[in-house]
């Protein structure tokens, strides 16, 4: 009589696929927030439909291109040793869509896919909304409390001397005042890209009455320089305290002792991705930008700055619910990481003219923007001796002043070894940014 086996009795082997380890390999790999096989597959059927430019001139096909190109250009940009130190993904992204729409190799079915989201669906205002919002709401309150009584005074100073200095170090090489001053000098100043030059040139626009393309291409440079040589200098503070143990703290700021370090205040307590909560944080993004044009109807004041201030308000007096600052947090964080880089890519593709921006940088222009940099980070150093602070960490903090916002806090305090000082710097940048951003325009408005 023949045995029948139980199919639980078969001893199974799973089949072995040759190459199957490399393959595994290769989807570690990541492209944004894709493996690179599939990437390289999405990505393939996306360039195929724009060679034969048969793209759909809608939001799906903006999101098509600029995702695409901008999480390809944030991954080279990252992976190139040298250049990661210094915004490189930030940098590729930019100048990289420019320079192919300069040399003709982009046509016009993707610029008109781009151009459909960036600027007539609006995305850019979305994205600033989230991210400006988002920030702020979700900034710890300690930080934003305690840090900004400890790092005010030197922010301050720091701003008035730089804008000063640079100011009058402009108008010595023959530069105009007015030019050198908002479109040179607070750039350096504004607090990055997202949460400094877009609201900025959005501002200026309103005032002026000049297209934020063009003033985005305008503003954008110094933004980038200014975060090179604050590296260089981070990176020479750093050395310099390892010769003078007297001057650095070796991470901590303050010399007191360790109940009033806010080094605590990185811990992130915005909990699990929800959905939901996200979906609230969208909801009071959109809200305070719409408060913010609602104001600027009432005021004359341009909008956007007026969100700032709005969130800063509400933060401040702790009126907005737990749930909700999370929530805020959490789709600040899948916004920006994931549509930074495509959003410089499509900046890059329609508001960054190369032969513009080219056209803006001269000795002078690099004099000032060098000169910026340096008045920032000798005034914190200095004032840091009568505020109880160690000179060396109070320098590389203002030098995140002049920073590319998150990323060049990242950069400048990677460079130095210093990433739990990341509170303070989010107070020099968020804080100092937007306060930079509102007086400026506030000062452009009255002479303007």
């Amino acid at each position: 009589m023949e045995k029948r086996i139980a199919p639980h009795d078969v001893t199974t082997k799973a089949p072995t696929v040759k190459g199957g380890k490399t393959f595994e390999k290769w989807m570690q790999i990541k492209v944004g927030s894709v493996p690179l096989p599939v990437y390289l597959a999405l990505s393939a059927v996306i360039v195929a439909t724009a060679l034969l430019e048969q793209l759909p001139v809608n939001m799906l096909g903006g999101f098509a291109v600029i995702l695409t190109l901008g999480w390809l250009l944030g991954t080279i940009g990252a992976t190139i040793p040298f250049l990661k130190n210094f915004g490189g993904p930030a940098i590729l992204s930019l100048l990289v869509p420019s320079i192919l729409v300069f040399f003709n190799l982009v046509n016009q079915n993707v610029l008109d896919s781009a151009d459909i989201l960036m600027k007539q669906a609006n995305f850019l205002y979305f994205y600033i909304a989230c991210l400006v919002c988002g920030s702020i709401l979700g900034m710890n309150r300690k930080i934003l409390v305690q840090g900004l009584m400890r790092m005010i005074i030197p922010m301050m100073l720091g701003m008035i001397c730089a804008m000063g200095v640079g100011t009058l170090v402009g108008v010595l090489l023959g530069l105009e005042w007015q030019h050198t001053l908002f479109f040179i000098v607070t750039p350096v100043l504004a607090g990055g890209i997202g949460e400094g030059i877009l609201p900025l040139s959005l501002g200026y626009s309103a005032i002026t009455g000049l297209g934020s393309e063009q003033l985005v291409a305008q503003l954008i440079p110094a933004t980038i320089i200014g975060n090179f040589f604050a590296i260089m200098c981070t990176a020479l503070l750093s050395r310099w305290g390892e010769k003078r143990p007297d001057l650095s703290g070796g991470g901590q700021l303050v010399k007191m002792s360790n109940t009033d370090d806010m080094a605590d205040a990185l811990k992130d307590d915005s909990g699990e991705f929800d959905i939901k909560k996200m979906g609230a944080g969208v909801l009071t993004a959109c809200t305070l930008f719409i408060a913010g044009g609602l104001l600027q109807h009432l005021t004359g004041f341009p909008g956007p700055v007026l969100m700032i201030v709005l969130a800063a308000f509400l933060k401040y007096l702790n009126v907005v619910p737990v749930e909700t600052q999370h929530g805020s947090k959490q789709l600040y964080k899948f916004i920006s990481g994931n549509f930074t880089f495509p959003l410089m890519a499509g900046l890059g593709l329609l508001y960054i003219p190369l032969k513009d921006v080219v056209g803006t940088l001269s000795i002078q222009y690099f004099l000032v923007v060098i000169s910026v940099v340096f008045t920032v980070i000798a005034t914190g150093f200095v004032v840091a001796r009568f505020m109880n602070m160690y000179p060396i960490e109070a320098a590389i903090i203002s030098a995140c002043q002049s920073g590319m916002g998150g990323t060049g806090d990242v950069a400048i305090l990677s460079t130095a070894d210093r990433m739990n000082l990341m509170p303070f710097a989010q107070v020099a940048t968020r804080l100092g940014g937007a306060i930079t951003v509102i007086a400026m325009t506030a000062i452009l408005r009255m002479i303007f």
